[in-house]
């Protein structure tokens, strides 16, 4: 098959696949889910693309609170090959006026368009991959389908697309382990796996687990004569896996910096060795097994050739794997179990039915017959165990499938010559349809797919035009690129960047460990939600507004008792106010009193924030240190009572469908003002999620089984001033103590407003941030409501500087007399180091492959 023909049948195979997702897409619907999908893949698509068209490909200061997107982004785009190709060519669209702006709505609607052409691209290269090792163009096409269009391809790309994107780069790493063990010639498996090891760190890990095992399958299997010695391979493999490494440095070294200083708790329940609940015969959300697949495991003639008897064992092995959860956390860097491995158990699958499809005249009709008998055993047998309804239309289908596929068996056996082709064609339409009833029951109906339209993306509960007119309005008003609005809608932390403002949230599986300790530990900061991988608001607290340039708050006219202290309406629409800040600080900031964070150990929240207000907390400071500010717990002088519920030693037992525990100051400041209330609550319950409202503020707490659990069980709640405060839950037990509460009357917040700050001149372009400040008052340090990461570089004065963590997760630095020019510039850690180990790598390949393609070189 000419290479012409094999990209147009790709492509073919790969739209009939995505045949009821073009059905969908003419009717207004999309191939995103309604999770992820639509709050995290299209979003940071619509950024990535917006930074990369503007030159910026370091950093973003509307990524929630500010940070670093090449290494917090690495493991979705933001060195994606595929995902940078993708822009060129949408850039490319636009100049020829044949693509409007990319914003969500495009990229939810371009989502099926670029899957086919990943598709296409995953066929070619592994029917290529699959014909150097079966050595049969129509065999291995056929299992190249079988990898492409598979069930886990579509659950991927449907919910998380950059998953996909290694489905490319697994055949060729094959490609160039065979390329080795059997010609002495590394440049393929050196270019596939820096390509891996670039494109996603993560995927990375688990193809580089496979292609462990399948060198190790390989020397225990010799497919042909004259392959090279185990120990010869095995030095070209190293070698070549060390110059991978170095090619990848400048992408794979930032990234997987990143991913280590996350912030996420350990998995701490109990993982089974195995859990053989999953059905992957008929209902399997993950694999389904192919049914020639199963016909040729019990066709044991087939394993007298070598080939079949490597991809069938490989098979083997990875089937059992699926039906291990230790093996899932393993291949979830020994983390809670996560079932995304199968891709690998896909191609295995392909490969043994392309070596089988090789051989397929050597297969006797009795043992044709007996494997036939025992697969439709196999397939008896788990439909009465699973208790099926053979009815419906899915498990329908796969039924008649098999026996189709069986059919064809036997008519080939018939006039072999004559019916090899249709043998294919059965096959490849079994896939095309079983992936496109998956589409349909699975994704679509079951999987909320069919939610995801139009109508929905344009709408008051997406991206309504009330909201992003109210935004447009303020934005004209304002014009400070860097004031800050906070505002969410509903639980979407990447609000911000959908309707193009600075924010306050963010939701992401890589994060600054800095800001989400800030959230966790250090102030204890509701977001409203608990849950990993998110930061959001700042929980009504007046003072951390106005510490991080928070200008403007935005919320329901339904939901103004949350509006924070010394906010003011100024605007508003038919559903939505917006609030200003009167007490908002300079985004340029000295400090003269300077305190010791470890003095802080133990210390309310509101004694950090006041401090944060009067001066700068460092890390390990030297020189004069001021002495926390004090402040008076009123809990001593408070009554506990509880409603509805018994409180006891501690715990709250709640009888009836929701119960009450009730503090009333007895004597209170008559100061306007906010009450901090601080305590410890955990559920007694061993699964079950709960609401926790305070007053008027409402939060939700997870399940203490589920994955997504922050482990942070100490709450601290702003709660306007009032003469009780009620803290409600739903039936249940809860372990509840430790209540402190204090008064803040924002006195000091007050002070620091009306200090006189001398005016700075800012401007900040792409990654590098140029300030000019005239320090007049000879301030000991400067600090910005930027958070603190490592690669940001400064210079004062031309001189070179330290930048240090101030007020736990923000960049502060010594000030010098006079006048300050400051240039702040953001690198992903490591990059200039790595990038240079790069270039060197290269140079290293170059040499390496030219050296081993000599004559007689070994």
């Amino acid at each position: 098959m000419k290479k012409a023909y094999l990209i147009a049948a790709s492509l073919l195979i790969s739209i009939c696949a995505h045949a009821f997702f073009l059905k969908e897409w003419a009717e207004g619907r999309y191939m995103t889910g309604p999770g992820d999908g639509l709050a995290q893949m299209i979003v940071f698509k619509k950024m990535l693309f917006e930074q990369y068209m503007q030159g910026n490909f370091f950093y973003n200061y509307s990524f929630g609170l500010g940070g670093g997107v090449y290494s917090q982004l690495g493991y979705y785009f933001s060195v994606s090959f595929l995902f940078i190709l993708t822009s060129a060519v949408v850039r490319i669209l636009q100049l020829v006026h044949l693509a409007g702006e990319a914003d969500t709505l495009f990229w939810a609607q371009a989502a099926v368009f670029i899957s086919i052409a990943k598709l296409s691209l995953i066929i070619f290269t592994a029917a290529g991959v699959l014909r150097y090792i079966v050595k049969h163009t129509g065999a291995a096409f056929v299992g190249a389908v079988l990898y492409g269009v598979s069930i886990i391809y579509f659950r991927h790309e449907a919910y998380w697309e950059f998953f996909t994107d290694t489905m490319i780069w697994l055949p060729l790493l094959v490609y160039g382990a065979e390329k080795i063990i059997r010609e002495r010639r590394p440049a393929w498996f050196i270019a596939a796996c820096a390509l891996t090891l670039i494109n996603n760190f993560y995927f990375a890990y688990m193809n580089l687990i496979f292609i462990g095992i399948y060198i190790l399958f390989r020397w225990l299997i010799r497919l042909e004569e004259g392959e090279i010695k185990k120990l010869a391979q095995f030095k070209m493999f190293m070698i070549s896996g060390l110059i991978s490494f170095g090619i990848s440095a400048a992408a794979f070294v930032p990234v997987v910096y990143g991913y280590l200083h996350n912030l996420r708790p350990p998995y701490s329940g109990q993982i089974e060795w195995f859990d053989f609940s999953d059905n992957i015969l008929f209902s399997s959300r993950i694999i389904v097994l192919p049914a020639i697949f199963l016909l040729f495991l019990f066709a044991f003639s087939l394993y007298r050739n070598r080939v079949f008897r490597l991809f069938a064992g490989l098979s083997v092995l990875f089937i059992m794997f699926h039906y291990s959860p230790y093996a899932a956390s393993v291949f979830n860097g020994f983390s809670a179990p996560q079932y995304r491995f199968e891709y690998v158990l896909s191609f295995t699958l392909a490969g043994a039915v392309a070596a089988g499809l090789s051989q397929l005249s050597e297969i006797r009709w009795k043992e044709m017959l007996g494997a036939s008998v025992i697969a439709i055993l196999f397939y008896w047998y788990n439909e009465h165990r699973h208790g099926l309804d053979l009815t419906k239309p899915a498990y329908t289908s796969v039924i008649l499938l098999l026996f189709l596929t069986i059919a064809a068996l036997f008519v080939s056996k018939l006039t072999f010559k004559k019916s090899r082709l249709t043998v294919y064609a059965v096959i490849i339409l079994s896939a095309v349809l079983i992936a496109n009833i998956y589409q349909k029951y699975v994704l679509s109906e079951g999987g909320g797919l069919q939610t995801v339209s139009n109508t929905y993306l344009t709408s008051r509960e997406y991206k309504g035009e009330e909201q992003m007119e109210l935004i447009s309005r303020l934005q004209s008003k304002d014009t400070n690129p860097l004031a800050r609005l906070d505002w969410m809608n509903g639980v979407r932390n990447n609000t911000p960047i959908m309707y193009g403002f600075n924010g306050f949230s963010a939701y992401s599986s890589i994060l600054n460990q800095n800001l989400l300790s800030f959230y966790w530990n250090d102030l204890n900061i509701d977001m409203g939600r608990e849950s990993v991988s998110r930061y959001a608001s700042m929980g009504g607290r007046a003072n951390l507004y106005s510490l991080l340039y928070g200008k403007y708050f935005m919320t329901e006219k339904t939901n103004t008792a949350n509006v924070p202290y010394g906010f003011t309406k100024i605007m508003e629409s038919k559903h939505y106010a917006v609030y200003q800040n009167q007490h908002v600080l300079p985004f340029v900031k000295t400090a003269g009193q300077v305190y010791n964070e470890t003095d802080f150990d133990g210390s309310p929240a509101l004694v950090k924030e006041q401090a944060m207000l009067r001066g700068i907390v460092i890390k390990d400071p030297s020189g004069k240190t001021e002495k926390p500010p004090k402040l008076n717990n009123l809990i001593s002088h408070s009554n506990i009572t509880a409603k509805h519920a018994e409180y006891k030693n501690g715990q709250l037992t709640v009888m009836e469908s929701t119960g009450q525990l009730i503090i009333t100051p007895e004597s209170p400041s008559k100061q306007p003002g906010d009450y901090y209330l601080s305590f410890y609550l955990k559920s007694k319950a061993k699964d079950k999620g709960f609401t926790l409202k305070v007053n008027d503020y409402v939060t939700t707490r997870k399940s203490n089984k589920s994955i997504y659990k922050t482990g942070v069980n100490d709450l601290t709640i702003r709660v306007p001033k009032t003469n009780q405060i009620t803290i409600e839950l739903p039936k249940g037990t809860y372990e509840l103590k430790r209540f402190t509460l204090y008064e803040e009357t924002y006195q000091t917040l007050k002070a620091a407003a009306e200090k006189e700050e001398q005016p700075a001149k800012i401007d900040w372009n792409k990654n590098k941030l140029n300030i000019t400040y005239q320090n007049k008052e000879n301030a000991r340090y400067i600090k910005l409501p930027i958070p603190y990461e490592k690669g940001w570089e400064l210079k004062i004065n031309g001189k070179k500087q330290p930048v240090e963590q101030a007020d736990y997760s923000f960049i502060g630095f010594r000030a010098q007399k006079g006048e300050n020019r400051i240039e702040l510039a953001y690198y992903p850690p490591y990059f200039k180091p790595a990038a240079a180990v790069t270039l060197v790598s290269l140079a290293i390949a170059c040499f390496y492959i030219r050296k081993r393609k000599k004559p007689g070189s070994k």
